[in-house]
């Protein structure tokens, strides 16, 4: 990451349920992007239960939850520390999904998404060499559980100086890279699971040995668009790569997938409405 720029930390009041691992956008309302001005109006489902949306409000909607606290170093490479109920920097971490924590970053207008894993120091802090280029407010969300913790999602925004030019997205099923197209089926519904079936071809022919990354076939990220408030989900059990999502409202979706062929790691990315924004209703 460029140096100089600057980290705001916020608190989420939002009352918004995906149904498991679970981090907010927006902190002081939706922000101006297209994605968030169409919205307006408006982890991990496949191995765990759904919370409902009359449920108290979740994990992960701020930047502290069940006494730790994600805290953000500026001036450098992404890095930070997770503090616990005492103050110190936590140093264990329970390992799940083969990493001790998952670090998502994405820019406020649905772009720029990128899954990393830090590696953490003895001193607690954790570190990544993730350069973000273009100029903007970017969510970022840590995603662990401290050994003898609860699971916990945190988020907190950095933002990179410059011309900022919002991206609009149009709502789109395919993805296409590097001779790789990748095709989601399926339709988001709220208060559901939603089944979401992953297809993939490879110049023409489909891929059918997927190799597994973090111990699944691929790991989907879905981004609801006003304020970032954020699912994910693994496929779940079964020859074909099936997600089951749950979205809390209706409106606009960004979703991210990674996938691993040839021993290269992509991420593809789509653009949905949830069935009653199409006008099919229940």
């Amino acid at each position: 990451m460029r140096t100089g720029f600057k980290v705001a930390l916020y608190g989420v009041a939002l009352a918004v349920v995906f149904g498991g691992t679970w981090a907010a956008g927006a902190a002081v309302g939706p922000s101006d992007t297209p994605v968030a001005a169409e919205m307006a109006h408006g982890e991990e489902a496949a191995h765990g239960g759904h919370e409902s949306a009359a449920s108290a409000i979740p994990p992960g909607l701020s930047v502290s939850e069940n006494g730790y606290t994600l805290r953000l170093k500026p001036d450098s490479a992404l890095s930070f520390d997770i503090a616990g109920p005492d103050g110190k920097p936590v140093t264990k971490f329970a390992v799940e999904h083969e990493k001790r924590l998952h670090l998502v970053v994405a820019r406020r207008d649905g772009t720029r998404f990128r899954h990393v894993h830090p590696e953490m120091a003895r001193d607690g802090t954790w570190s990544v060499p993730l350069s973000l280029p273009d100029a903007g407010s970017y969510r970022v969300f840590a995603d662990f559980r401290p050994e003898g913790g609860p699971k916990t999602t945190l988020g907190a925004d950095v933002e990179v100086p410059g011309d900022y030019r919002p991206v609009a997205h149009a709502v789109s099923r395919t993805f296409s890279a590097d001779g790789y197209e990748v095709t989601l089926d399926g339709e988001l519904r709220t208060g559901e699971a939603s089944a979401v079936t992953v297809s993939v071809t490879k110049d023409g022919r489909p891929v059918t040995d997927l190799q597994d990354y973090l111990g699944a076939k691929g790991h989907l990220v879905a981004l609801r668009g006003a304020d970032l408030a954020y699912l994910h989900v693994h496929p779940e059990e079964g020859d074909r790569v099936r997600f089951a999502v749950e979205v809390p409202t209706a409106g606009l979706y960004r979703l991210f997938l990674d996938f691993r062929h040839g021993d290269v790691v992509r991420t593809a990315e789509f653009t949905l409405t949830t069935h009653e924004e199409d006008g099919h209703g229940h």
